[in-house]
């Protein structure tokens, strides 16, 4: 997983006012319907503006693929959105919860989302134009213009990979989600944080025969202090095994092969746990710079504006590779940075209209 480095160099585009916008179906279009996506989209709505959210998958669908029983570290108001109050009965807000508040959020708002509609590409106009390319749930292309999009992509659609052979085999996942599946398998999980952690003790209490593997001498130092217990503890019984100091070389169907010099392991089922990287393939299309060091892509940090015109970006891509800087927390109030840009920008051009 790339170390958290400096953030990139800010590059801040020109704040000048286009002086007159082509006609449009929808003022800005929001891509990605995960927390901080929907949250500015909201408050772009709440300027006035008309606004559609696509998803290539479900609302919130990071969320969704978290493990069933998972339960956020920050409290119920600190990822709330929309001024709409999270109420839970207890101190952190589960999975479950979190997805039913995310779905009340947009009907109490009236968002307009089109999910598992992906956008494939945006394509510049001019300043304040642009056309969104989307693939319909039916396959077909579809095409809408607006004055500005907003990219809130996220990063669990690019998954840091091994590189070694057989890591794309079919029992290999990044994706952890319930425990259950692994009742009786050989089970390998890569990785030493939080993510591989919970992982491996919710497989090895449904039954599963569990190896960690991980570069590092111990598991990390910053997995929850209420779960490193529990951990160290089935480490030292054997119920979990573990390989430290070693990295796999070759995923087999049946096991794999380590650079320890040791056994190979045998794994029917293989969890990478190795973290993300932000999703930054639009705006890359849309020519937007991507500091080669720290992955963050070139924007005005007072409006989440990229340096091409009536693009902006809102959550974790602002973090590039070091995606612990940004969490819902934070990236929820990107919105409001959008919001007001969004509305000097369409605003003005209303006055001019009215002139």
């Amino acid at each position: 997983m790339p170390k958290p480095l400096p953030a990139a160099p800010r590059i801040i585009p020109e704040r000048r006012m286009p002086r007159a916008l082509p006609p449009r179906d929808v003022d800005v279009v929001v891509v990605g319907a995960g927390p901080c996506g929907l949250s500015a989209a909201i408050a772009v709505q709440e300027t006035g503006h008309s606004v559609r959210v696509y998803d290539r998958g479900c609302i919130v669908a990071g969320i969704a693929s978290y493990p069933v029983d998972m339960a956020f570290f920050s409290s119920a108001d600190r990822i709330s959105i929309g001024g709409v109050p999270f109420a839970i009965p207890g101190p952190k807000p589960t999975r479950r919860e979190a997805l039913a508040y995310y779905r009340t959020v947009a009907d109490h708002h009236r968002l307009v989302v089109r999910t598992f509609e992906p956008v494939e590409h945006v394509e510049q106009l001019d300043d304040w134009a642009w056309r969104v390319h989307s693939r319909a749930p039916d396959g077909e292309p579809r095409v809408i213009d607006s004055a500005a999009v907003v990219v809130a992509t996220g990063y669990f659609g690019r998954p840091n990979r091994l590189g070694v052979p057989g890591d794309t085999l079919p029992h290999v996942t990044h994706r952890f989600i319930e425990g259950h599946v692994g009742w009786d398998n050989d089970v390998v999980v890569v990785g030493g944080g939080n993510s591989a952690v919970d992982a491996a003790l919710e497989l090895q209490r449904a039954g599963a025969r569990v190896t960690i593997v991980h570069f590092g001498d111990d598991i990390d130092d910053g997995v929850k202090p209420w779960v490193k217990p529990e951990i160290q503890g089935r480490l030292r019984r054997g119920d979990i095994r573990a390989r430290f100091g070693a990295r796999i070389t070759r995923i087999h169907p049946a096991h794999v092969d380590l650079d320890d010099g040791g056994p190979a392991v045998r794994a029917t089922q293989v969890y990478l746990m190795t973290g993300y990287q932000p999703e930054c393939g639009l705006l890359e299309q849309a020519g937007v710079g991507i500091d080669r060091d720290s992955g963050v892509p070139d924007h005005d940090p007072r409006t989440m504006e990229t340096t091409r015109p009536g693009l902006f970006m809102a959550g974790v891509l602002a973090s590039g590779y070091a995606a612990n800087r940004t969490f819902i927390e934070t990236g929820r109030f990107h919105g409001d940075l959008i919001a007001v840009r969004i509305a000097e920008v369409l605003g003005a051009e209303r006055r001019r209209r009215r002139a």
